[in-house]
C-alpha cells in the first residue's frame, strides 16, 4: 500500500487525465501548496536535477526536453523565443512605381511579411529620435533592398498559346527578384553572407504587359513584441512528457483494441506464450487523447497521466537563423532579464 507521503508527491509530480476532467492540476507550482509534502525550492536540487535534452534538430526545427523545471520558467521561456529574440524584417517601403492591381499599402504589408536572411547580431537598432527623420539609415542599422521589375510579352510566344507562362515575362514576382543594395562598406562586411529573402518562392505580385514595380525597402532591427513580421520562429511550443501505465495484463481482442486507441507506436503487442498482450514502448508519443476511457472494460487498466516539471518543447524556425541558435539567444535573454532583476535588488529599487 502506497504511503500518504508518495500519494501527495504523486499529486505534486503528475497530472492525471480522468474521464470528465484533468486531475491535480494547481493555479500555480508555488512551494508550499500540498500540505506534508517538503517542497521548498533549493538550489543544490535545482542544479542537480535540471536538465536539457536535446532530441532530434534539423535545418528548420529542434526538439528539446527541459525537465526540473516550473511550467512558468517553461512558459517565459517560450515568450522570449516569440516576441523577444530580434530579427531583421522591412520596416520601411519607398514605392516609386507600382502600376499592379495590388494597392499600395497591402503590397507594403505583404513585403514586411517576408522573412529577410540576415543576422541580427551583427546589426544595431534603429535609431528612432530626431536623428533619424531623413529615414535613411546607416550600414550598421539597416539593409536596403530592392524591387524592380516590369512586364512585357514575349516576342517567342506562339500566336496560338493562351499559357500566360508563355505569353508574358516576368508576370509573376517573387520574393527572388528582390535584390540586396548595399550601404556603405556592407558589400566587404558581409561579403560572404547572402543577404535577401530567405525563400525565393513567396509570390508578391501578379503583373500583365506595361504594369511594373519600382521599390526600395530598408530592413531594421526589432522584435516579435513590437510586430509580428519579427518573430523568428513559426511555432514554438511546448508539452508536458506523457506517462502511461497499464494497471493490470490486457490480452487478445482487448490489446488490439487498447493499442488502436493511442497514437502509433506507444502500445505494442507482444507475443506471450501464444497470447497477444500489450505493452507501454513508447509513451512520449501520446498526444493526449483519452479514447481508451471510452471503452467500459479497458479504462480501469491504463491510467494516463503527465509529468509537471518534464517539458517537450518543438521551436521551428521562419529561417533567418537556425534553431539551435534561437534557443542560445532565448537562454540568453531571459540570463539577462534575471541578472538586471538581481541588480534591481542590489540596488534597492525593489524590495
Amino acid at each position: 500500500m502506497a504511503s500518504p507521503m508518495s500519494n501527495v508527491e504523486e499529486i505534486r509530480n503528475r497530472v492525471v487525465l480522468g474521464e470528465f476532467g484533468v486531475n491535480n492540476v494547481h493555479t500555480t507550482n508555488f512551494p508550499g501548496n500540498y500540505p506534508g509534502y517538503d517542497d521548498a525550492w533549493d538550489m543544490r536540487n535545482f542544479q542537480e536535477n535540471f536538465r536539457i535534452d536535446v532530441v532530434n534538430t534539423g535545418d528548420d526545427s529542434i526538439e528539446f526536453d527541459m525537465v526540473g523545471i516550473d511550467a512558468a520558467m517553461a512558459n517565459a521561456f517560450r515568450r522570449i523565443l516569440l516576441a523577444e529574440v530580434p530579427t531583421m524584417a522591412i520596416e520601411k517601403v519607398f514605392i516609386y512605381n507600382n502600376t499592379s492591381i495590388v494597392q499600395d499599402e497591402v503590397l507594403a504589408h505583404r513585403l514586411g511579411l517576408i522573412p529577410i536572411k540576415a543576422d541580427p547580431r551583427l546589426f544595431e537598432y534603429r535609431n528612432t529620435g530626431e536623428d533619424d527623420a531623413d529615414g535613411e539609415g546607416s550600414e550598421i542599422d539597416t539593409i536596403q533592398l530592392q524591387l524592380k521589375i516590369n512586364c512585357y510579352r514575349n516576342p517567342k510566344a506562339s500566336k496560338d498559346s493562351s499559357d500566360p507562362q508563355e505569353l508574358y515575362v516576368n508576370h509573376m514576382v517573387y520574393s527572388r527578384d528582390i535584390k540586396w543594395v548595399p550601404i556603405g562598406n556592407q558589400a566587404d562586411v558581409f561579403a560572404d553572407a547572402s543577404i535577401g529573402p530567405v525563400h525565393s518562392d513567396i509570390l508578391i505580385a501578379k503583373l500583365r504587359p506595361g504594369q511594373e514595380l519600382d521599390i526600395i525597402m530598408h530592413c531594421v532591427k526589432g522584435i516579435g513584441k513590437d510586430h509580428a513580421k519579427f518573430s523568428p520562429v513559426a511555432t514554438a511550443s511546448y508539452r508536458l512528457l506523457p506517462e502511461i501505465s497499464l494497471l493490470e495484463s490486457v490480452e487478445g481482442e482487448k490489446a488490439e483494441r487498447l493499442k488502436n486507441c493511442f497514437s502509433r507506436g506507444v502500445i505494442e503487442l507482444q507475443d506471450v506464450d501464444g497470447r497477444k498482450v500489450a505493452k507501454v514502448v513508447n509513451s512520449r508519443l501520446d498526444t493526449c487523447s483519452r479514447e481508451v476511457l471510452r471503452h467500459e472494460d479497458l479504462k480501469n487498466s491504463v491510467r494516463i497521466k503527465r509529468l509537471r516539471d518534464h517539458f517537450i518543447f518543438s521551436v521551428e524556425s521562419t529561417g533567418i537563423l537556425a534553431p539551435d541558435v534561437l534557443v542560445t539567444e532565448a537562454i540568453k535573454i531571459l540570463m539577462a532579464k534575471c541578472q538586471r532583476f538581481l541588480n534591481e535588488i542590489d540596488s534597492g529599487e525593489i524590495k
